[in-house]
């Protein structure tokens, strides 16, 4: 896409299956980009709520000006999204790419991230059920991504806040930023820069640079401990997966995970499955990627908790870790070094590299 193609003229860059918007359009929809219709901001820039002149409502992502993406970048983000359909991918409406900016028009989806719902922040109460089917809903997610999009995309960033939820609260992945193709699928991985968020990133991909499915499913099982803690993946230094593992104890009731746990889960009924639930997430976070499983084999086996507990997996569900880019050689070191100390101070070097 030339995206500088008879600006002056009208005419627009079109790519297939989404609308391009001209800024004066985003301005109209988003009420000159008012702060009343601001419903996120981060080092990207801001999200807003936009209604088109049909009265669709729109989330509007504009980039700020320190942190516009490259144009390959760009333009990746908006071709993954246009190519990819399916109930647990948030849908791309359009872009805009104009005047110096920088703008992805998403569907809006009205209930915000998982990480507001984990907080508290959304006022939306997560019983365990929920839980288990907004698991499901971002694993079935994954696994069109990497078994059904062709080329496999490997999303790169799975975290509580790329997961939305819609009304019925059903989990939708979101933020394409960060994601590689897997064009060479013979290969089975893709050598690239590091980037992602530290807590949920695959330390084999932090040491050797080596990208693929399984490190979305080392992320996806951090985020399933984040989801039976409500925990961010690394809080006053201590690493979740390490944590979860020190006072784990099978042959003790919940595998002794009460200190862990979200109390919230525990009032009333018993949690059912919780255990096979973190055990999968275990398995999911094992040190070397050929011993995790895929994300299919992870949502069969969370399709089969949900049945354990007795709701059908498939009917409607009811009505802060620093992001981390490095460049160069991989990395020797251990992300997650091993005795209680961690290879984390909250500041680690960003610095901007173009995609390969």
């Amino acid at each position: 896409v030339n995206w500088e193609q008879n600006k002056n003229s009208g005419a627009a860059p079109q790519l297939k299956g989404a609308r391009w918007f001209s800024f004066d359009e985003m301005r109209k929809y988003t009420n000159n980009f008012a702060e009343a219709n601001t419903i996120g901001s981060g080092g990207y820039g801001q999200v807003y709520q936009g209604a088109l002149p049909t009265g669709e409502l729109v989330a509007i992502k504009r980039a700020g000006k320190e942190s516009m993406q490259g144009a390959v970048e760009f333009k990746t983000e908006i071709e993954l999204l246009s190519r990819v359909h399916h109930k647990n991918l948030v849908s791309l409406v359009g872009f805009c790419y104009e005047k110096g900016e920088q703008m992805l028009v998403y569907e809006y989806v009205p209930n915000g991230t998982l990480m507001d719902s984990l907080t508290g922040k959304s006022g939306i109460w997560m019983d365990w059920i929920r839980r288990l089917k907004v698991t499901l809903g971002a694993a079935r997610g994954l696994t069109y991504l990497h078994e059904l999009a062709d080329p496999p995309i490997i999303h790169r960033d799975i975290k509580s806040s790329n997961i939305l939820l819609d009304n019925h609260l059903v989990a939708k992945v979101a933020d394409f930023g960060l994601s590689k193709l897997l064009v060479d699928s013979d290969r089975g991985h893709v050598t690239t820069q590091v980037k992602g968020t530290m807590g949920y990133l695959d330390p084999e991909y932090y040491m050797t640079q080596q990208l693929t499915e399984k490190s979305d499913v080392y992320s996806f099982g951090v985020l399933m401990l984040e989801l039976a803690t409500s925990r961010k993946p690394i809080e006053q230094g201590k690493y979740i997966v390490r944590e979860v593992m020190r006072v784990m104890d099978t042959s003790k009731d919940l595998y002794n995970l009460h200190s862990v746990l979200d109390q919230s889960i525990l009032k009333g009924t018993r949690p059912k499955g919780l255990e096979r639930y973190v055990e999968l997430a275990l398995r999911c976070v094992k040190e070397y990627a050929a011993d995790r499983p895929s994300m299919a084999e992870v949502a069969k086996e969370i399709e089969s908790i949900i049945e354990l507990v007795g709701v059908n997996p498939n009917s409607e569900s009811t009505s802060t870790t620093e992001t981390y880019e490095e460049a160069g050689a991989g990395n020797g070191k251990h992300p997650y070094v091993n005795d209680g100390e961690f290879e984390y101070s909250g500041m680690f070097p960003t610095i901007r590299v173009d995609p390969q």
